[in-house]
């Protein structure tokens, strides 16, 4: 396949698999050859093992770091320190974007940043949405409920009382109380109910503060 006909293939996406190549019919060890001339052009960048990007003189558009981790790995959401800075409930920068995973857990150092993949049990694997992070760009991320409840259950000690004052929650009103104390009881976790029950108490506390 030439270059200028697989560009106008691809359209406007910035983020491709090799097994895009098996819609046009090409085997894979024409696949192999042709992504590994066009790495060595500097066209495209590869990612990890399957999964490559537009080399930035060829992009339509930026790729987002959300969309970006979803590629990397399929089975996964935006979650924890990512997803709460996203919904603005911490102020801390992330350095690095956060995702939860049914699979193995892994820490990815790409072209493109640095992806951190934690594992939870497929029980734990809900509470997320599509949604749209930059124009015609979608990731799957956590509820605001589910990104936090994901933090607390990985955690060592989050249910502890120096811990909940640590979290430095802010913007506590994106929170729906009742949703996050049902997600915490369904998981069954006793250390996760007792967090979710100091972080209610201080959301309510903070309420007051402003009536």
């Amino acid at each position: 396949m030439k270059w200028h006909d697989f560009l106008t293939l691809i359209t406007d996406e910035p983020v491709f698999s090799s097994a895009l190549f098996r819609i046009w019919n090409i085997s894979a060890q024409q696949t192999k050859q042709q992504l590994v001339r066009w790495i060595k052009a500097g066209k495209i960048i590869q990612l990890r093992r399957g999964v490559y990007m537009l080399a930035e003189p060829y992009r339509k558009k930026n790729p987002h770091p959300f969309l970006i981790a979803n590629r990397l790995k399929r089975a996964s959401y935006i979650s924890l320190q990512s997803a709460l800075a996203y919904y603005g409930m911490i102020p801390e920068y992330v350095p690095m974007v956060t995702s939860i995973t049914t699979g193995r857990p892994e820490h990815l150092h790409t072209k493109a940043g640095e992806f951190l993949y934690k594992h939870v049990k497929l029980f734990l694997f809900k509470d997320f949405h599509k949604i749209e992070i930059s124009p015609a760009q979608f990731a799957f991320i956590a509820t605001p409920e589910k990104a936090l409840l994901d933090l607390l259950y990985l955690t060592p000690g989050s249910d502890t009382a120096s811990y909940t004052k640590e979290l430095r929650l802010q913007n506590s009103d994106t929170i729906n109380l009742n949703r996050l104390l049902e997600i915490a009881c369904s998981s069954k976790s006793t250390k996760l109910i007792c967090a979710v029950k100091r972080i209610a108490k201080l959301v309510k506390r903070e309420e007051l503060k402003g009536l």
